[in-house]
Parts: structure tokens; C-alpha cells; sequence
């Protein structure tokens, strides 16, 4: 399958100056920039800025980023399920995960979150795809954000919804294993029938879920 790329850049206010969201991101560019300390909420900041660059030099690897200058101080990633978890088991060449999503927090509440997102939909480069997110409430700030498990979860569909990702049902133990945990997915205008048809036998493995 040939993973097509299409650039997009905008600038938006920030206090005195502008910020830039970008993207997909070539590694090499990312390389050049540094990760802004508060991004740590799946690895450390170092480790995750390696984890970027590497994704962002995969044939399917999209990193959507923001930055201050030469700081990163957001992202989004999008690359194949890992090879440990259910989504990667029929090695569909069309099911692309929405990885990981952070913003540091001081730059949080002026919608960068769904800039970015909406930012990787550009120019229908995702229309080939179907695109899911699996949202775990134990990978949520909700100390930092003061919100409930259940408001932190409508904030997170909301997000999802600005690129039409709805709410699907699934036999995944993972999701299962807590109401507020969900599995969001959007099916690109071009997915032919045979795909989402797979992406159905992913999603249900237990018989009498069916």
C-alpha cells in the first residue's frame, strides 16, 4: 500500500507570538527539535522524542506536531497497532491506530488537541484508512485536569468527533475491563467492504458477541 503524505502548516496566537502545528513530520526534521519537559505522560521526554522520530521514519508513520519555536510542546501520532495487541493480528495494511495524543499544560485549552487531529485529515490523505483510537481512562491527566472519569471521556469523544471518529463496540478485554474505556474508529470514504468486514472479525473474537 502506498501511504500518501501531505504536508499541511499553520500558525495560530499565542500570547505574544505563534505557534505551528504541522505535519506529518519527516524524522529527520523532528530530530532538529527538542520536547517540551511536561510531555512525559507515556515515557520520559527523551525516550518519547526518540519514540516520535521513530515512528515518523515508518512507511506508515504520520507525527502531527506543535511547536514553540523549536520546542515541541504537542503531538499526535498515527502508525500500525503494535504487534502485541489484537489490532495488528490480521496485519491489515489499511487499519491505522491514532496512537498517542499530548499537549503540555500550559498550552492546553486552546483546542491544539483537535488542530492537530483535524490537521492529519487535511487534504483527504486518510480517506484509504480506517482510523481507531483506543481510549484508557488509566492513560487520562485527570488529576491535572480536574475532571471525573466519566467528563474526561466525554472530552475525549468530543475530540474524536471533530474528525467524525465514532463509538464502536468491541470483545477487546482491555476496553472491557473498565466502562469509561472505549474504542473509536472512522472508516475512510475509499476502505473497501472486504476491510471493514476484517476490521469486524478484529473487533469481536468471542462468538457470542456477534
Amino acid at each position: 500500500m502506498d501511504h500518501i503524505k501531505h504536508y499541511q502548516i499553520q500558525s495560530i496566537p499565542f500570547l505574544e507570538r505563534s505557534l505551528i502545528i504541522e505535519g506529518p513530520v519527516p524524522a529527520e526534521t523532528l530530530s532538529q527539535f527538542t520536547l517540551h519537559p511536561d510531555l512525559d505522560a507515556f515515557r520520559r521526554p527523551k525516550e518519547q522524542h526518540e519514540a516520535l522520530i521513530e515512528i515518523a521514519g515508518l512507511p506508515e508513520g504520520r507525527i502531527i506536531i506543535t511547536r514553540d519555536e523549536h520546542t515541541i510542546v504537542g503531538y499526535v501520532t498515527f502508525h500500525y497497532a503494535d504487534e502485541q495487541e489484537r489490532w495488528s493480528q490480521e496485519h491489515m495494511t489499511d487499519l491505522i491506530e491514532l496512537g498517542a495524543i499530548e499537549v503540555a499544560d500550559e498550552y492546553r485549552s486552546i483546542g491544539l488537541g483537535q488542530r492537530m487531529i483535524k490537521t492529519a485529515f487535511e487534504d483527504n490523505q486518510m480517506e484509504q484508512y480506517i482510523v481507531f483510537t483506543t481510549e484508557y481512562y488509566w492513560h487520562w491527566d485527570l488529576k491535572g485536569s480536574g475532571l471525573s472519569v466519566w467528563d474526561y471521556r466525554k472530552m475525549m469523544e468530543r475530540l474524536m468527533k471533530i474528525v467524525d471518529m465514532e463509538w464502536y463496540a468491541t470483545d477487546d478485554p482491555e476496553i472491557c475491563s473498565h466502562p469509561a474505556n472505549c474504542l473509536m474508529v472512522r472508516m475512510g470514504r475509499d476502505v473497501p467492504l472486504s476491510s471493514k468486514e476484517q476490521f469486524d472479525h478484529i473487533r469481536f473474537q468471542q462468538r457470542f458477541m456477534y
